[in-house]
């Protein structure tokens, strides 16, 4: 079934922002209208739109001047855009999906890591481990591996369609199940990765982390990038918090606190975080 909604609603602090602020002129604009209508100082009026232009426009321009994603992940985004998440029942929706900036961000990480094995705990429809499947072939060719986890066997399956009508698919194997014993299990293998991107249930955040670094899947020279980690600026601005939002706070706590690690939190959409081990 296809879904009757295609734009995806605002769900970074950016886009929050914008729709903020857009409501705000709106409502400025209605009551300079009305006749009897108070009439704004001009000088902070214009300061509003400038402020709703600035944060209307920096992710549509930051996405437009990166380098265009590949027709295989435009066609992965319409195809999720086009599903009808709201009758899933399993609490899933296109706003899930990485997109076009931060796929394009993980690609250049890829690259720049010489990534040869990463692994994605949390697929979605698989635009992430696509857009890093397209880097590692490009990296280390046929020994280029993208692993997946993904616990949900609707969405692993359309990301395995997406991923046959790619050159890059079958650089991407899929683990359906939960991801933490799938973390084991490739711990006990032996398994490490030089990059691995954590964009799963944020309630388990913290036992990622911990598989990733106990057991040492994350390898010494590895690169961890957690995504979502501003969530939605719920964080900073205090009132009401989803357990979403408590969920990614204690987690960035406990990664602040962690001595084996150094991290940078990016303003990347969502919020995206890269860590390293340290020395020690």
């Amino acid at each position: 079934m296809t879904s009757t909604r295609t734009t995806p609603r605002p769900v970074t602090p950016v886009a929050l922002l914008a729709a903020s602020l857009e409501d705000v002129v709106r409502r400025l604009d209605e009551a300079e209208a009305r006749p009897d209508g108070v009439a704004l100082d001009p000088a902070l009026g214009s300061e509003i739109r400038r402020a709703a232009a600035l944060a209307a426009g920096l992710d549509p321009y930051t996405a437009a001047l990166s380098t265009p994603e590949s027709p295989a992940l435009r066609a992965l985004s319409e195809r999720t855009a086009a599903e009808d998440w709201a009758g899933d029942g399993a609490g899933l929706e296109q706003e899930m999906l990485s997109g076009h900036l931060e796929g394009q961000l993980l690609k250049t990480l890829v690259h720049a890591t010489r990534a040869r094995k990463v692994l994605e705990i949390g697929m979605f429809t698989g635009y992430s481990a696509l857009a890093m499947a397209e880097a590692v072939q490009e990296v280390a060719g046929e020994e280029g591996v993208v692993v997946a986890c993904e616990i949900d066997e609707r969405v692993a399956a359309l990301a395995q369609e997406c991923f046959e009508a790619s050159p890059a698919g079958d650089r991407i194997d899929v683990h359906v199940g939960p991801a933490l014993d799938t973390l084991h299990a490739l711990a006990d293998a032996g398994a490490r990765f030089d990059l691995v991107f954590l964009d799963a249930d944020k309630a388990g955040y913290v036992d990622y982390l911990r598989a990733l670094l106990d057991t040492g899947l994350l390898a010494r020279r590895g690169l961890l990038v957690v995504d979502n980690t501003l969530m939605q600026g719920e964080p900073w601005t205090g009132g009401t918090s989803s357990a979403n939002g408590e969920a990614i706070a204690a987690f960035n706590q406990v990664l602040a606190d962690d001595p084996r690690v150094e991290q940078v939190v990016l303003p990347v959409r969502d919020g995206v975080t890269l860590v390293r081990r340290t020395a020690g």
